[in-house]
């Protein structure tokens, strides 16, 4: 990917190098006390199974930290530098597609940068529960140590791998803005869990969809995509299936559970985004299958 040199962002909020406190935000107090083996547990799966695992994470469970200075190291100022330049990419792409589209004007989210951990109105945001989007406050929440652990731990290695998981990010900012995330999430409280699972698939898989549509602009609009790019994404959508995350753990793959989609499918919707570029190819909502 062809990034080094270029525009970045203005919408990212860097608190790498903070002192650190809580790294427990609001909001998260009927998940309930977890022990310390139930917190390890779910720690764990969050950071190997790339699972949002925030609303578990709340102030009994992890009590005080110590402050202290993170240290910023060279590779986390390059990793820095690499988000702002995909973020300022998905910037111009979304606002480009939302006038087409006769949308109204984009407002871009910001992305936080932190290390560790530090606090979201969704809830405690550490590098266990692997980057996501808050739609409280709008912003989308990334320790770039992710990175590492996709090519380590996931097997999904290069830089557009990574610039798949911050346009996946904000392609839930975009299902903010137009309103779709939250009457998902609102049918998802009243439904029963098998049911909000499935619909969180639905969300998950449209996300895909619109990285697609993003990797497609911004290969038409920047030239930024080289030999192998598109192949690391999709790889990267493989490797982050429900049904590969399970099985790797030493799980048998259990439909039921399933929130983000089998491999087969993220892949599936992400090609699907790129080769249609189309916001109505991608409503996995009114799709009979997926």
């Amino acid at each position: 990917m062809r990034w080094r040199g270029r525009r970045g962002s203005g919408n990212i909020e860097d608190r790498r190098g903070q002192r650190g406190g809580r790294g427990v935000g609001r909001g998260i107090g009927r998940a309930g006390g977890l022990g310390g083996a139930g917190l390890i547990a779910v720690v764990v799966i969050g950071y190997f199974l790339g699972i949002d695992v925030t609303p578990l994470l709340n102030e009994a469970a992890l009590g005080p930290q110590t402050a202290q200075t993170t240290q910023i190291t060279k590779s986390d100022k390059e990793a820095g530098q690499f988000v702002s330049v995909t973020l300022a990419d998905t910037e111009e792409i979304w606002t480009e597609v939302f006038r087409r589209e006769g949308l109204g004007p984009y407002q871009p989210p910001v992305l936080v940068l932190f290390k560790g951990a530090t606090n979201s109105p969704c809830g405690g945001a550490s590098g266990a529960s692997g980057p996501f989007y808050c739609p409280g406050d709008k912003k989308a929440y990334l320790d770039t140590q992710f990175f590492t652990t996709m090519a380590k731990r996931l097997g999904a290695r290069g830089d557009f791998a990574a610039a798949y998981v911050v346009a996946h990010e904000v392609a839930h900012h975009v299902q903010n803005e137009l309103g779709i995330l939250s009457k998902a999430n609102k049918i998802r409280a009243e439904v029963s869990p098998a049911q909000s699972n499935a619909i969180s698939v639905r969300i998950e898989l449209q996300a895909d969809c619109y990285s697609g549509i993003w990797a497609r602009y911004a290969e038409k609009r920047f030239g930024s995509l080289e030999s192998g790019d598109l192949q690391e994404a999709q790889n990267a959508a493989r490797q982050i299936g429900d049904d590969t995350l399970q099985r790797n753990a030493g799980r048998t793959p259990n439909p039921h559970s399933f929130t983000h989609g089998t491999s087969a499918q993220r892949e599936a919707w992400f090609q699907r985004g790129y080769k249609t570029a189309s916001l109505t190819e991608c409503d996995t909502f009114r799709a009979s299958s997926l």
